[in-house]
């Protein structure tokens, strides 16, 4: 049994982990109010006095557009506490393993991205996530890094599909950017990813990965899904029609890469199979929180 320091414990990510590792592990789980990772000296005494064997960063400052007038508070948390992480980390021998996003990339490829592509961030958000990555990188010498994208969950206060339920339940009509593809991706399938490799950290499998769910969509075939999958669950949704509109139509405070898929070839050889396909995810999503909520 390990001793695991779970940092982000209430976030969609980290509920599940909590929930998926307990039974398995010794799990500390820490969450806001309890940790401030903008405190570098509350971060550094709690690793100091737990001692874990696992670091698992799953906390993250996520609001992307209000990253971009709030950078200083940004980077304290994204890039500025994950350093502290994997300074306190490699003091202690430990792996650690982070949480990063596909907004480390421009959206100027066509086709999925790997690990080794480089990174061009558009917005504060994936400049402070990217400068995050590279001091893991420089300080922890046993880190895996996750990259993964357009999370959504059960748990947690809001994301896409909660937000599209809401808006669901008040509108017949709705518009939806359809020119930013990526890959939708279950907070319970990036918790379960992370509880394989678990078991088989070693030095020789340190570095950066990425995972999500498997198959591609737009914002707009995402919201078409839900709203899909919602009806055929009873959800109470009075959506008639979803209107496609461009990234130029829905402007924002902080830009967003147009193409993020990632490639998950390397993530699949540790964890010895492919995501599962994102659309199947979602309705298996809608099915749990349906019982939770409706």
């Amino acid at each position: 049994m390990n001793n695991i320091l779970l940092i982000g414990s209430k976030g969609q990510v980290g509920s599940e982990l909590e929930k998926i590792l307990k039974p398995k592990e010794n799990i500390i789980a820490v969450a806001r109010p309890t940790i401030d990772l903008a405190n570098r000296d509350t971060l550094k005494s709690l690793i100091q006095q737990k001692q874990p064997q696992i670091i698992i960063n799953a906390a993250a400052y996520t609001a992307v557009d209000k990253a971009e007038s709030e950078p200083e508070l940004a980077e304290a948390i994204n890039t500025i506490a994950p350093k502290i992480i994997a300074q306190e980390a490699e003091k202690l021998g430990a792996y650690l393993i982070h949480i990063s996003t596909d907004y480390v990339f421009d959206g100027k490829k066509n086709n999925p991205y790997h690990e080794t592509d480089s990174t061009n961030p558009l917005s504060v958000y994936g400049k402070t996530k990217l400068a995050g990555e590279q001091a893991i990188s420089e300080y922890c010498s046993n880190h895996l890094i996750l990259r993964t994208a357009w999370v959504y969950g059960t748990l947690g206060k809001s994301n896409f599909v909660k937000s599209m339920l809401r808006l669901g339940k008040e509108r017949s009509q709705i518009n939806v950017v359809a020119d930013q593809i990526g890959s939708p991706t279950w907070a319970k399938d990036i918790a379960e990813t992370i509880s394989k490799i678990i078991p088989k950290l070693t030095p020789e499998i340190v570095g950066t990965y990425h995972y999500t769910n498997s198959g591609v969509a737009s914002w707009y075939d995402f919201a078409v899904a839900i709203f899909e999958e919602a009806l055929q669950l009873n959800i109470p949704v009075k959506i008639e029609r979803v209107i496609p509109i461009t990234t130029s139509e829905y402007p924002t405070a902080a830009n967003r890469p147009l193409y993020s898929v990632l490639n998950y070839a390397r993530i699949s050889t540790i964890i010895d199979t492919y995501p599962p396909h994102w659309r199947q995810r979602l309705r298996l999503m809608l099915r749990e929180l349906s019982e939770i909520s409706y």
